[in-house]
């Protein structure tokens, strides 16, 4: 893609909420603040908004550079800019860090108004629907009152998922990309053990380490890196490290010998110094938390009922964390609840961090879907 240009440099932006929220775990904040970005301009109908919905450990800056000498663009600058498949020169992108998240948006780490102290482990359980509500609210304040799209991968296909459901008058188009309806038993099951390790780490102190001068560097640097061997697969790890050792041979010891070992661990190291122990817990509780068929005695249909979006389900082959099942899953619901739903099931080795790569079939899919929104903001 490097016939087409970034956005260039980009700047963040604070959204200030006064009006309390409530939560759906009855919990109320009585004021939050979002922090995202923009890329592109809104037309004068305001009808070319396109919402980029993030992962767990994603955040607002999708696109760009804060600065010409950054040694890496925002997360998924190879899908959006001029000339890329989502097109800044023909969409309003926004990007959000959600509420709970650790870069700018009001989460843990931020200072609780009511005690001027952190929030630590009195900040309130988020969800995917506390999610989409206030990036309404975020719609709100930037004039736009329905997206042309809502694009997500892995959770952020959940919000997509969710934003279909709860405005339904409000998005146009939902991508969910390498996502679920819910998780399965066994990636709950991940999600907890990534939590105790953090959880019983010495220096988490039940959440409230911001005032004892330290991290719980170890808990969130092994939550990573089992996370890590989730989004990546089987092929993928075998065709870029195989059995590579580092010194050439065996040394009988428990240090670093394989070459996968070397990167897990520069991955969990890289983490830990980044993000926030307690948005992580938030995270993976809004993931094991989603499931709009449970309203529904267990129908997804009856949950899709409401929606009237278009849709594009897309999953990876090598994706064993969201399996292309869990994609057809959906589309299965959508199709019974009489829904507009295009599917397809790429090939990749990249397991779930394919919605992330730059696979020319997944490039293409994109362009070709997002082409026609473009055509019908246009129109």
């Amino acid at each position: 893609m490097s016939e087409h240009t970034s956005v260039g440099i980009v700047q963040a932006q604070t959204a200030v909420f006064d009006t309390s929220l409530a939560l759906l775990s009855g919990a109320i904040l009585p004021s939050y603040q979002l922090r995202f970005e923009t890329y592109g301009t809104l037309n004068a109908a305001k009808s070319n908004a396109i919402l980029i919905c993030h992962a767990l450990s994603g955040h607002h800056h999708v696109a760009g550079r804060y600065q010409a000498d950054d040694k890496n663009p925002g997360w998924w600058d190879s899908m959006v800019g001029p000339g890329k498949p989502i097109d800044t020169t023909r969409f309003f992108v926004v990007g959000v860090n959600n509420l709970g998240g650790c870069h700018g948006s009001t989460g843990p780490s931020s200072i609780n108004p009511l005690t001027q102290q952190p929030w630590g482990s009195s900040f309130p359980v988020v969800t995917v629907e506390d999610w989409v509500n206030s990036q309404a609210r975020l719609a709100d304040q930037l004039g736009i009152q329905r997206w042309a799209a809502v694009i997500g991968g892995s959770l952020g296909g959940m919000q997509a998922m969710q934003w279909s459901i709860a405005y339904p008058e409000r998005i146009a188009h939902a991508l969910m990309i390498a996502s679920a309806p819910k998780l399965s038993a066994q990636n709950i099951a991940f999600n907890d053990v990534a939590r105790q390790a953090i959880i019983t780490d010495p220096d988490f102190h039940g959440g409230d380490f911001y005032t004892q001068a330290t991290l719980p560097r170890h808990g969130l640097r092994l939550a990573r890196m089992l996370g890590h061997i989730t989004y990546l697969s089987d092929d993928g790890m075998g065709e870029k490290f195989g059995r590579l050792l580092r010194s050439g041979d065996y040394r009988f010891g428990y240090d670093v010998e394989f070459e996968i070992e070397s990167y897990l661990r520069y991955q969990g190291d890289k983490f830990a110094d980044t993000f926030d122990a307690n948005t992580y817990l938030l995270m993976t509780k809004a993931l094991d938390y989603f499931d709009p068929a449970k309203e529904h005695d267990g129908d997804l249909v009856a949950a899709l009922r409401p929606a009237t979006a278009h849709f594009l389900v897309a999953s990876f082959t090598s994706d064993w964390r969201f399996s292309p099942q869990r994609s057809r899953e959906t589309v299965k619901a959508l199709v019974a609840a009489d829904k507009q739903v295009a599917y397809a099931e790429i090939e990749s080795i990249h397991g779930h961090d394919a919605f992330l790569m730059t696979d020319t079939p997944y490039v293409n899919l994109m362009r070709a879907y997002l082409s026609r929104v473009a055509e019908e903001c246009a129109a």
